[in-house]
């Protein structure tokens, strides 16, 4: 791996590429920080989920998050116009156009965790299974933290699809993937191209985000993290993964926006002394919308699993705030539920 590193002030010169040093990624720009072992640290992941108010009884979260059981029907083919979407839960989502399906950070397990006996659970369940799912072509990961990537999630994928399911990875996680069974797997540094097929008209990119990534006690940053613009030859739609606020995504926007569609994390952001560089809050999501030049974006990264301090439904209603303080139209940047089936985008929706 090379040693590149790039300066905030020249975000129009050059792209910005990750630094590399002693085989570990880091962040180019100023608005990282790396979180250090502190006593504050400690406090945090001790009161996780202190503020959140969670209902315990599911009848009560029912109301304020339902999970829709999808008719898979829709998916048998791609829609004419627009891009089809359904939110599995988290940063998971199931996504159709221009004749392509496929996942994003897929995590059917009720634990973010090493194991399922321990670690965060979900509080709202998937609205299906993996052998529910209809045919998938593709799947992006984001980076490699569990509430991401999901062991038990990829082998069964694998064990249904097997080679015929193409496995899009940030670099550094290929070998990872292989180990898992998995052996149709494209991994692509940030601004690598790569074209899904001669007949698909697809091309998928790697392209930057702030974050970082760790799966065992001394792997830290040995893998990089990205966001993923899929560009189809009518629509184009833009995964952000994991991210805090910074300067690459009007970058992204220039070299590859406009999209029809993108998912945009909204929660886990509190408290803001720890959390600001690697999650965005809902204010700064509206501002990747826009940066990035989204015609459409869906908030994602909340109301799943219990990650931090904000109450269980603020970014929701932080949202719908910041969406109106800032100029957007009305269902410019939206949430949907749980299971929820929708097309975005399409033509008589511009028109």
């Amino acid at each position: 791996m090379a040693d590149h590193s790039q300066s905030d002030e020249n975000t129009t010169d050059a792209l910005f590429t990750p630094c590399v040093k002693n085989g570990r990624y880091n962040n180019p720009w100023k608005t990282w920080s790396k979180p250090q072992f502190s006593l504050g640290i400690l406090k945090f992941f001790f009161g996780i989920g202190s503020e959140a108010n969670v209902p315990k009884r599911a009848a009560d979260l029912d109301k304020t998050l339902p999970v829709i059981k999808p008719d898979f029907a829709q998916f048998a083919t791609s829609p004419a116009s627009g891009i089809r979407h359904m939110w599995i839960g988290h940063a998971s989502s199931l996504v159709q156009f221009d004749g392509l399906t496929f996942l994003t950070d897929p995590v059917f397990s009720d634990r973010c965790a090493p194991v399922q006996f321990a670690g965060p659970k979900r509080y709202r369940p998937p609205p299906c299974t993996i052998e529910e799912l209809p045919k998938i072509d593709c799947v992006f990961i984001s980076h490699n933290h569990y509430d991401h990537l999901d062991y038990y999630s990829v082998v069964q994928l694998n064990r249904r699809f097997g080679d015929d399911l193409r496995w899009y990875v940030p670099q550094g996680m290929k070998k990872w993937m292989n180990d898992q069974g998995c052996k149709n797997v494209v991994e692509l540094s940030w601004w690598n191209e790569h074209i899904h097929s001669s007949d698909s008209g697809f091309k998928m990119v790697s392209t930057p985000c702030q974050h970082w990534s760790k799966r065992t006690l001394r792997d830290d940053n040995m893998a990089l993290w990205s966001s993923w613009c899929v560009l189809g030859p009518k629509h184009r739609f833009y995964f952000s993964g994991d991210t805090g606020y910074c300067a690459t995504f009007s970058q992204i926007g220039q070299k590859y926006g406009p999209f029809t569609l993108a998912t945009i994390p909204i929660g886990a952001y509190n408290p803001r002394w720890f959390l600001k560089p690697q999650h965005v809050d809902p204010g700064e999501a509206v501002m990747i919308h826009r940066e990035i030049k989204a015609q459409k974006s869906i908030g994602i990264h909340w109301g799943t699993f219990t990650l931090s301090f904000e109450h269980y439904l603020e970014p929701r209603e932080k949202l719908a705030e910041e969406a109106q303080k800032q100029g957007l139209k009305k269902d410019e940047f939206v949430t949907v539920a749980h299971g929820e089936v929708k097309i975005f985008g399409a033509q008589s929706e511009n028109s």
